[in-house]
């Protein structure tokens, strides 16, 4: 927790990236993602939208693994996934297989899987990353496993809509523009920690910290919930008060 602030970074980011897709009918958070899949739940209990979690038991309705979750999203019943990786660039491509040189890689991560086809079917994709720095906001990523943008000639339902650090919250169109940066930083921390090039208005405003609502829920229900698949991750919340 923050010691000037009743609520930590990590709650922040699940708020706001529950704001981000609350009111969706169908929200997916994918394998390995703990913070979009408490931000799922959180957006699930607040309202009509109905979290899948990959990963879990008693959220995941697919019974087939991903074939059963990639022919939801090309029938057009998935209306927002998040999607992260160890590079992210000012295209808003995403890399999840290596840094480095092809042939002989300093970082290896742990592959595309179905991020590509995921981009291009899903209406809105929040891009997420909890390190907001220049090694995972790059100029150009060594490795495109999903293109942000694509040729006007190539169909195209869904792509990125927004990216949430643990510093900022960005909007994309064409290319990422600063909306808000969160209580406690400034712009030239932000200019300094991204490596590509973004808008932003002459004072962006301050990111609205969570609800009291939220953070009920959040170290509550969600907390609860979350645990079922991410145990330590859970763990690592604050509790609600009895």
């Amino acid at each position: 927790m923050c010691s000037d602030r009743p609520y930590g970074a990590v709650e922040l980011m699940i708020a706001l990236l529950a704001r981000e897709v609350s009111g969706l009918a169908h929200v997916v958070a994918g394998a390995l993602s703990p913070v979009p899949a408490a931000a799922a739940l959180l957006a699930q209990a607040m309202g009509p939208t109905r979290a899948s979690i990959l990963g879990s038991r008693h959220f995941n309705p697919f019974s087939e693994g991903g074939r059963e979750l990639f022919d939801c999203a090309a029938e057009g019943r998935i209306d927002a996934f998040f999607l992260s990786g160890g590079q992210i660039d000012g295209d808003a491509n995403i890399n999840l297989l290596a840094i480095g040189e092809r042939s002989h890689p300093a970082v290896r991560f742990p592959g595309s899987f179905g991020s590509a086809y995921l981009y291009f079917l899903v209406p809105k994709v929040v891009l997420f990353r909890e390190e907001h720095s220049r090694r995972s906001l790059v100029a150009r990523v060594d490795f495109v496993s999903a293109p942000g943008r694509s040729p006007q000639n190539v169909y195209r339902m869904g792509g990125p809509k927004a990216l949430v650090t643990s510093l900022a919250r960005f909007s994309f169109e064409s290319r990422f523009r600063l909306e808000s940066i969160h209580p406690g930083h400034d712009l030239a921390e932000i200019r300094a920690a991204t490596g590509f090039e973004f808008d932003h208005a002459p004072a962006p405003a301050e990111t609205v910290p969570p609800s009291e609502e939220e953070l009920s829920l959040i170290r509550g229900r969600v907390r609860e919930e979350v645990a079922e698949t991410y145990p330590r991750f859970a763990a690592s919340l604050a509790v609600a008060p009895a």
